[in-house]
């Protein structure tokens, strides 16, 4: 189905009560007819003929529309406007006619749970422009125009949050898109308050205009909308009509192309060709008004406050004045009076590096001197230069290159008013137009220069900006820091919401370049033309920028010197040096040291590099050569993390928004870099799709050691591609790698992940990124643990805490674990062990092994299979088992004999003595042996002699060892003749 009027494909013009005249469609010859066509068809009798219609060709001027009883352009009449061969759409108090606005919500919900209802979604319409929606439906606002001819479409847009994506494409009837180019396709960025202008040129034929937004609230933020205006069409044969001239302007002359807004004061109604004026006594009307307003009394909203210019004594004092315009009366009854001027009082002093020459006025330092603003200009001393810089913190008057102005989404002329007002220490947002009005801070910097000692380092810090704020807020305000470089396009750095303390906020310049920064101040971003909250505001106390070109100085800083001779000038140190306190001559750092930033005075200034890294040949960072050693009981152990060192990703989720948009959030990860380079890049493919280069200095990207992207899938909304945006550097700087669970301020968390399970400790990869956000007041800070696990492949897996899915659960410090075998230290010797074979065939096999587990990679190889000749020795085992069986028996056996043989002896000889002791005496000398039949045993005679018993029963025992000696020594030299072989 196609939105939207067929401009011109007939011309419904010529009204004659009951009929219209209208032309044909165009034959091939390209000739049509104008025909008659009844109010009611069937109801009235005696229509014209039809008439040879003017060639298809055929196009009035702008100004002009095609009268058609005559068939000739005819110049409008005042109070109306024409285009010619156009349409212009710029009132929006309702949606126009031809103009449908669709809402849609894809799949992307989890599964098995039903999508919110996007049916109260749409397009509104806000008086000069439309609003798109606000939440996270799909909804796009659709015209169709049927074109003779080629043509173009323009329309003016501001776009100020990458949370919603913008796109505008065109499809013929067919419901197929026209090819346009991808940088056509989706919406670049606007700077806050800014308008900007997109033209697209159009084929003849049916063309479908599309508006597309879609919303993605990954927090709590509420996203802002896109607006439109001004959207003209080209392209038309001719206008049927002439367009009146909407509310608030007029055209005084015939022929007008355009309308005019009526003056202040004045108003008009539509179609008018003049402006009424009001009674200005009681009534009022800003421009392009569409009625006089009566004037209210006037309030403390109405009036404020500002400090003159020091006059020629050096006195400034407070004054008070009316808005303007001025809109209330001071004669109502219940109306407040202008407070009376304030005392005089003495100027603030001159900002640092001005002076004050007895005027009232303070001019900037000569070049080579310098001033604290308290003092006359001085001489820098003999080796030292002057430290060039802004550093504005007395707000008397504007300094030159600071300038203020208002914008208003609406156009209504804010542009008079002074955005932001001196206050004497501080300087602070105006009163505006109104509360949604943008109060603009602008200062411009051409460039930046390196002091002169520096010039020749390497370091990627070129300069950077501190400013010290408060904003005090009762609505939804909001503050943005933003920063257009080279004036390519403006984009946001940081913004601020609701009330805040005073506090600094510091961005560090990585390229030299010109710049321009904002500040943008919006009390509410809700469409109010009144001043409601005129109290809230931002005050900004300071502002400071180091290394500008066209900087003054308030102080100097120490300089390599050519030589100690009095006079000697400035010289450049080359890089990685720094200068000697003593001598002020330049000396190379130590090995593995770096200098920070761009402080280079005193052996201080060359700071170590953190564990586990080296420094560059220009000393200016420090980078992990992706090996590591560890000493671990003794042991040394080596890891090699080069097949890690390259970008690795991790895309966990998906993850679910309060109204169920589907979204990934993906990491790229340079463990290593290239040697201090940052090769990991987030592309933003939605805001900035002209760039197809992602390292061109026009690119959309990040580059860093670690970066973020929020990826939003092609089957989730519809998309062709997938969606990249909101891409965020969390990892700018290495600061080194250990097993200690900290480093620098950096903690790792262990606990958010499984515990390992080996023995080979984790390994901690240590980043940083300096530049601060509102929540995160230190930077960002990045862990990556390396685990050693065999069981996955070389390039590992990444994850993230369970706890945390989106890698942080703070927002400041993200953690991942990187499990590979690549993660596992070097193979050793300590790592295998041999296994002997059997002797077969006369050869013995020995194999190496790994202990398992094994947790080590690469390193020394396995040894190779080693094979060695032996001898058969089964016999001689036979011949050894069978002698020591038998001598284990003998020796059995005659241990039982001797045993048995004792007792009896110890028996016989008991009862001798027993015998002995009861006759008193002993048996004769002559013979002690026992007659036959005395005893109770016969079976052995015993005689005693002069050899003892005991003596016989050594002699016995010895004789049976004689015997088993040689037994024993037989079986041992057997035994080890086996064991040698």
């Amino acid at each position: 189905m196609l939105f939207g009027l067929k401009v011109s494909v007939r011309g419904r013009v010529g009204w004659h009560g009951d009929y219209y005249f209208e032309y044909t469609e165009c034959d091939s010859t390209g000739s049509r007819w104008r025909v008659a066509i009844p109010q009611r068809p069937g109801e009235c009798t005696g229509l014209p003929d039809p008439v040879q219609g003017t060639d298809c060709t055929f196009s009035c001027e702008a100004g002009e529309f095609l009268e058609m009883s005559a068939q000739e352009c005819t110049q409008c009449a005042a109070g109306s406007y024409s285009l010619g061969s156009g349409i212009r759409f710029e009132e929006w108090d309702d949606i126009p006619p031809g103009f449908s606005s669709v809402a849609t919500y894809l799949d992307n919900t989890p599964h098995g749970q039903e999508g919110p209802s996007c049916n109260g979604s749409s397009w509104i319409a806000q008086g000069s422009y439309v609003e798109s929606n606000r939440d996270e439906c799909s909804v796009s606002l659709v015209y169709a125009v049927h074109l003779k001819k080629q043509g173009s479409v323009s329309f003016d847009y501001q776009y100020v949050d990458n949370n919603i994506f913008f796109e505008f494409f065109i499809q013929n009837d067919q419901c197929q898109e026209m090819e346009k180019t991808s940088d056509q396709k989706w919406m670049k960025l606007t700077s806050n308050g800014q308008w900007s202008k997109h033209t697209v040129s159009l084929k003849s034929g049916t063309n479908v205009l599309y508006w597309r937004t879609t919303g993605v609230t990954v927090g709590a933020k509420v996203v802002k909308p896109v607006l439109l205006k001004n959207i003209q069409i080209e392209g038309v044969a001719y206008m049927s009509e002439c367009l009146p001239c909407k509310p608030g302007t007029f055209s005084k002359a015939p022929g007008s192309s355009s309308c005019e807004l009526c003056p202040r004061n004045t108003y008009s109604g539509r179609g008018a060709s003049s402006c009424t004026p009001c009674n200005t006594s009681t009534h009022y009307a800003l421009e392009g008004s569409t009625m006089c307003k009566a004037r209210p009394a006037c309030s403390k909203k109405d009036y404020f406050q500002i400090h003159s210019v020091c006059d020629e004594e050096g006195k400034t004092q407070i004054i008070y004045k009316w808005i303007e315009p001025k809109i209330c009366l001071e004669d109502a009854s219940d109306a407040v009076t202008l407070p009376p001027t304030g005392k005089r009082e003495p100027c603030p002093p001159c900002n640092p590096g001005f002076y004050n020459n007895n005027t009232a006025t303070c001019l900037p330092c000569p070049q080579g001197t310098y001033s604290d603003g308290l003092k006359e200009c001085q001489p820098c001393p003999a080796g030292t230069e002057p430290a060039l810089g802004y550093e504005y913190k007395w707000w008397n008057i504007l300094p030159a290159n600071i300038k203020s102005s208002c914008f208003n989404v609406a156009n209504t002329k804010c542009d008079g008013m002074n955005g932001w007002e001196v206050a004497g220490d501080h300087i602070r947002s105006g009163a505006g137009g109104s509360d949604n009005d943008y109060l603009i801070l602008n200062l411009k910097v051409p460039g930046f220069r390196l002091p002169t000692s520096i010039s020749g380092t390497s370091g990627t810090e070129f300069g950077r900006i501190t400013f010290v704020f408060e904003t005090i807020c009762s609505a939804d305000c909001e503050l943005y820091f933003m920063m257009d470089t080279d004036r390519r396009s403006t984009s946001v750095v940081e913004s601020w919401e609701g009330s805040k303390e005073k506090q600094s906020y510091t961005h560090i310049m990585t390229k030299n370049a010109s710049v321009s920064y904002t500040w943008a101040f919006q009390r509410t971003n809700q469409a109010k033309d009144v001043r409601q909250y005129i109290n809230d505001m931002v005050k900004m106390y300071s502002i400071t920028v180091t290394n500008a070109l066209d900087g003054v100085a308030s102080s100097c800083r120490a300089c390599a010197i050519e030589s100690q001779q009095p006079g000697s000038a400035c010289v450049p140190c080359p890089a990685g040096y720094y200068i000697d306190e003593e001598t002020n001559q330049c000396l190379e750092c130590p090995p593995n040291t770096f200098l920070s930033g761009h402080h280079v005075y005193g052996r201080d200034a060359c700071q170590p590099c953190g564990p586990g890294s080296r420094s560059n040949k220009e000393h200016s960072l420090c980078f992990s050569d992706c090996s590591f050693t560890y000493l671990e009981l003794n042991q040394t152990l080596q890891f090699d993390f080069s097949p890690l060192g390259f970008t690795g990703s991790i895309m966990n989720g998906p993850s679910f928004t309060s109204k169920g948009t589907k979204y990934y959030h993906l990491f790229n990860i340079s463990l290593c870099g290239l040697e201090g380079h940052r090769p990991a890049v987030c592309s933003d493919n939605v805001t900035d799709l002209s760039d197809k280069d992602p390292h061109s200095a026009e690119s959309n990207s990040v580059e860093a050691f670690i970066c973020q992207s929020t990826v939003i899938p092609s089957d989730g909304r519809g998309f062709r591609v997938a969606l990249t945006s909101q891409s965020t550097g969390l990892a700018d700087s290495f600061l080194g790698a250990t097993i200690e669970k900290s480093l620098n301020g950096v903690a790792a968390r262990p606990e958010l992940f499984p515990t390992a399970p080996r023995r080979v400790p984790d390994i901690n990869f240590y980043y940083r990124s300096p530049q601060t956000t509102s929540s995160c007041e230190n930077g960002r800070n990045t862990v990556v643990t390396l685990r050693c696990n065999p069981e996955k492949s070389a390039k590992g897996e990444i994850s993230v805490p369970r706890e945390c899915p989106a890698g942080t659960c703070d927002g400041c410090t993200f953690h991942f674990l990187w499990e590979s075998s690549s993660a596992c230290p070097r193979c050793t010797e300590a790592d295998y062990h041999q296994i002997e074979g059997a002797c077969k065939g006369g050869v013995q096999d020995t194999v190496y092994v790994w202990t398992e587990p094994r947790l080590c990679t690469g390193g020394v190889a396995l040894p190779m299979k080693k094979s060695m000749s032996c001898e058969m020795i089964d016999f001689w085992l036979k011949v050894g088992a069978g002698v020591g069986a038998f001598c284990a028996v003998l020796l059995i056996s005659l241990t039982c004999y001797v045993w048995n043989k004792n007792k009896k002896l110890e028996f016989k000889y008991s009862k001798l003595v027993m015998s002995a002791n009861k006759e008193c005496e002993l048996p004769a000398a002559d013979s002690c042996a026992i007659m036959e039949g005395e005893g109770e045993e016969v079976e052995d005679e015993v005689v005693y002699s002069k050899p003892s018993l005991l003596r016989k029963l050594k002699a016995i025992a010895t004789k049976s060892l004689h015997f088993f000696i040689p037994c024993l020594l037989l079986l041992k030299a057997t035994l080890q003749v086996h064991i040698i072989t």
